[in-house]
């Protein structure tokens, strides 16, 4: 890793990495969270919105930056990276299944959802954090950082809609259901 950070634009650099991304946010935000989540949804206070507009920008500014840096082929860095990239790929495609086949009327709570309130959010880390560790870059890993604080913030926010939405069924869950990771604990 090195402190000035390498750019060029090349066929194999980061961006490669984000087209499953932008795929994935499309069709989760596009497609199946606008269809789940009431109308009233937006930020309620500034500070949501400023952080939510921030999120966005923070993506692409990812998305714009990956283009310009290189792979790391041929070191550990590399093989341990796509390791990981790809296990929040797979949390990611999962946890949209789960979402997609859960229906309208009911909180999604199977599957990957059953060992965590946001293993999306989870993937997205993982998947972030596994092109930082490929590209061996401290500036995608910063990204990473800045991405996580975030997104820590936003899913209280996303979890108050969620319970204002479907009440004391979604208030159980979160009960019995770590907020990031863990084995659900048994109702007494």
């Amino acid at each position: 890793m090195s402190w000035i950070p390498e750019f060029e634009i090349g066929i194999w650099n980061a961006w490669i990495f984000i087209i499953p991304v932008i795929v994935f946010w499309v069709s989760g935000v596009k497609f199946l969270f606008s269809k789940r989540m009431p109308q009233s949804a937006p930020p309620s206070k500034m500070k949501d919105k400023i952080l939510s507009n921030l999120l966005v920008i923070v993506m692409f500014g990812s998305f714009f930056y990956s283009v310009f840096l290189p792979l790391k082929f041929g070191t550990i860095w590399f093989n341990v990276g796509l390791i990981v990239y790809f296990v929040g790929l797979v949390a990611i495609a999962i946890a949209l299944l789960n979402f997609a086949s859960t229906p309208m009327d009911k909180p999604v709570t199977k599957g990957m959802y059953r060992y965590s309130r946001n293993p999306m959010f989870i993937g997205w880390f993982l998947l972030y954090f596994g092109i930082a560790i490929v590209s061996i870059s401290w500036v995608y890993l910063l990204i990473t950082v800045v991405f996580i604080i975030i997104t820590v913030y936003l899913s209280a926010f996303e979890e108050a809609i969620t319970l204002e939405c479907y009440g004391k069924t979604y208030k159980d869950y979160m009960e019995k259901t770590p907020r990031w990771i863990g084995f659900p604990k048994s109702k007494k």
